[in-house]
């Protein structure tokens, strides 16, 4: 909203404030649907192609339940739910953490392995299609920059 009043407290979006908030959600929204999109039809979605990409990043497939919930920026009782499907689906097991009674392991299931390999090439054409091949190669230096300034908070 970009109402302007002058004697209100409220710093109000100027209209190319605005814009540039507006196009920065249909972005966003576009870019994770159509990824997502091209996702499904491997059968996963964009937090599960996370959870797959980021344990085989480890050398053993393995991370506490709390790392990858930080990592994803997720609480541990939503990573733990969504867990709980990806294993089901056996992608993913769960074992004991002998550090942290109350903690548990991810590991990457040999199937949960064999999924993400499916899925990367496609993953990275649509990541490719959607937004890295849309950009001139500053433009996309210059979105990582302001990407990571705004992630890294106030």
């Amino acid at each position: 909203m970009s109402t302007n009043k002058a004697d209100s407290p409220v710093r109000w979006l100027t209209p190319d404030e605005e814009r540039a908030w507006r196009a920065y959600l249909r972005m966003v929204t576009a870019v994770r649907a159509r990824t997502m999109q091209d996702l499904a039809a491997h059968g996963l979605s964009e937090p599960d192609y996370e959870v797959l990409s980021t344990l085989s990043e480890r050398p053993d497939g393995t991370s506490t339940l709390r790392e990858q919930a930080a990592k994803m920026g997720w609480s541990r009782s939503r990573l733990s739910r969504h867990a709980t499907r990806m294993e089901a689906r056996g992608l993913i097991r769960r074992a004991p953490d002998p550090a942290d009674g109350r903690g548990c392991f991810l590991v990457l299931t040999e199937t949960g392995r064999d999924t993400l390999r499916e899925a990367a090439p496609t993953h990275v054409a649509s990541v490719r299609r959607h937004l890295v091949d849309r950009l001139a190669p500053e433009e996309l230096a210059a979105l990582g920059r302001i990407a990571e300034k705004i992630a890294d908070g106030p």
